[in-house]
């Protein structure tokens, strides 16, 4: 694991909540793409969950110094850079965001020591 900084209780007790938003407006998208009828998302939940998504990081970082050599950092910029080719249309939407959920669940869900494992 990289380096370990202080993050204040009440940050860790926030992200419960803005984790509920940015998990609302990931389902929220997850379904307009797959969903048949669906145009796309709705823009207030693009940005809900972009924004929250910004908001966690920076509590990550607040603990995790080196977020962005660790596991979670890694896959959480590229989540963002394959979205966001598959929206502007550079890659098939509906497989790509299927990819990128899996990818965010996989890596939510696994062990600490793997999450936070630097890479370089």
């Amino acid at each position: 694991m990289g380096r370990i900084g202080y993050r204040p209780p009440w940050v860790r007790h926030l992200s419960l909540g803005v984790r509920a938003f940015h998990l609302l407006g990931g389902a929220v998208i997850l379904a307009t793409f797959l969903l048949p009828a669906s145009v796309g998302p709705p823009l207030f939940y693009l940005w809900m969950t972009l924004g929250s998504g910004a908001l966690l990081m920076a509590g990550d970082w607040m603990q995790h110094r080196q977020l962005a050599r660790e596991l979670t950092g890694v896959v959480t910029l590229a989540k963002v850079v394959v979205f966001g080719a598959a929206y502007h249309g550079f890659l098939p939407t509906r497989e790509v965001v299927v990819l990128v959920f899996i990818a965010a669940t996989i890596t939510a869900h696994a062990p600490k020591k793997v999450r936070h494992r630097l890479l370089f």
